[in-house]
């Protein structure tokens, strides 16, 4: 008993002594470091992975004492391991006996390095839906969405077009679906970054179907690459970088508006204490309202579904761009999915512990280089093939498969993000690199074809 003062009193001098100064320099430089490569790479969306956070704090926002050990094990030695010994004697129950009194006084508890977020985990609710609902009701959400973000992108290319407004054309740098990229960009700002949270509030799937599935299929990477190897392969190459970097800054631009504007409004929403009690009963967090919820947008999507191939068959022959739009929705929603599941990539590193590059959104980015690349393929076969139902069915494919499958919104709410961060060089980085590959790839795919074919 008189070794226990002793041995804590021994463990307060080294906590507060040197080892824990270099302790404090060492693991809280490389947890900020690690999170922000985290935050930034996540900003426009973590896929699945959003469905094991409903009712917990990000792993960002949850080191608990046991992540700050296994983190600060890999790199520590000497005094540093002596301390991390002691950690983890103090956030480990002993099944022979507690923890002595002096012991357990020590400055390092166990409450004060655990978050808020942690402390208040057994409190929250638990699911009200099985997993396997929930998968289902987010697809389902993630469907309706998609089609109806590409169905609006199919009237803003209408409404700017040649047949419209005549602002934007095939053979310009203001290409067709730039007018849908900025609208997209832009309400990203509101619904993707700052209002988020409050409607992942009121229902996560919400959230997901309009940030993922809506803006996400609003917006296409695929198409705005593909316009820009047209321009090329015209021998216009000039008028291919500046397309690239004036739909770059137009974007981008867009999306800071947007979250500038979001936050003005969000301001004046607060002012409002009323507002607050009326959305509380707007939430769907019991297992009815989640229940009914799903039936009304399964019913929805039955109907666009239904809808779409009842307009195709009568447009189907003629091989209009309507014929394009309907069966281009009823392809959609592959395309939304296989997007969503991909960016569960994002924020995983690379490596046996996902550690290196941490910052770089690897579903997005296989996600959109992936679609330019099948679509240059694509545009390849449109042109050997050159029928008008390989037309209709190749340019549906394009317009809402690869369309839905890419996505510039997203990039935007990452390339935010990298631009705020303490490391605004990787924004550019990124942006450069999914452009650069895209477009290197399509080039071969799709310009060296029609180089060496003489197609028109």
């Amino acid at each position: 008993m008189d070794q226990e003062p002793d041995r804590a009193m021994s463990f307060s001098r080294e906590s507060s002594g040197g080892s824990s100064l270099s302790l404090s320099r060492s693991l809280p430089l490389q947890i900020n470091n690690d999170v922000d490569s985290e935050s930034v790479s996540e900003a426009g969306d973590i896929g699945d992975r959003s469905l094991r956070r409903r009712h917990s704090a990000g792993r960002s926002s949850r080191l608990s004492v046991d992540d700050l050990i296994e983190q600060g094990t890999n790199d520590t030695s000497g005094q540093e391991h002596d301390v991390l010994h002691d950690l983890r004697a103090l956030n480990t129950t002993s099944v022979v006996k507690p923890l002595p009194v002096n012991l357990t006084a020590s400055p390092l508890q166990t409450k004060s390095l655990l978050s808020p977020a942690t402390n208040k985990l057994g409190k929250e609710e638990e699911r009200v839906l099985p997993k396997s609902l929930e998968y289902i009701s987010c697809l389902i959400h993630l469907a309706v969405f998609g089609i109806l973000g590409a169905i609006t992108r199919y009237l803003l290319q209408k409404l700017f077009g040649p047949t419209g407004a005549q602002v934007t054309s095939d053979g310009s740098i203001l290409y067709l679906d730039l007018p849908s990229n900025m609208v997209g960009s832009f309400l990203m700002g509101w619904f993707g970054v700052v209002f988020k949270a409050d409607i992942g509030k009121v229902s996560e799937f919400l959230a997901i179907g309009l940030s993922t599935g809506y803006l996400g299929s609003l917006t296409t990477f695929s198409g705005w690459n593909q316009k820009m190897l047209d321009l090329s392969a015209d021998g216009q190459w000039l008028h291919a970088v500046l397309g690239f970097l004036l739909g770059l800054f137009l974007t981008s631009y867009s999306i800071i508006l947007g979250v500038e504007t979001a936050k003005g409004f969000r301001w004046l929403l607060h002012r409002r204490a009323s507002s607050e009690e009326r959305n509380s009963c707007l939430k769907v967090n019991t297992l009815r309202s989640h229940i009914v919820s799903m039936i009304l947008m399964l019913l929805l999507l039955v109907a666009l579904l239904t809808a779409s191939s009842v307009l195709l068959v009568k447009k189907f022959d003629k091989g209009t761009s309507e014929a394009q739009l309907w069966l281009g929705c009823l392809v959609a929603a592959p395309g939304v999915w296989l997007r969503w599941f991909l960016a569960r990539l994002n924020g995983r590193g690379l490596g046996e512990d996902r550690q290196h590059l941490r910052w770089i959104p690897f579903g997005t980015l296989i996600a959109n280089v992936a679609a330019a690349c099948v679509m240059a393929a694509l545009a390849t076969l449109k042109k050997s093939v050159n029928t008008r139902t390989c037309n209709t069915v190749a340019s549906s494919i394009q317009f809402g498969l690869l369309g839905c499958l890419s996505t510039v919104s997203t990039l935007m709410a990452e390339f935010n993000a990298m631009r705020e961060s303490d490391c605004p060089w990787r924004a550019y980085a990124y942006a450069s690199f999914t452009i650069a590959v895209s477009f290197a790839v399509g080039t071969v795919i799709y310009s060296v074809p029609v180089w060496v074919e003489g197609f028109n």
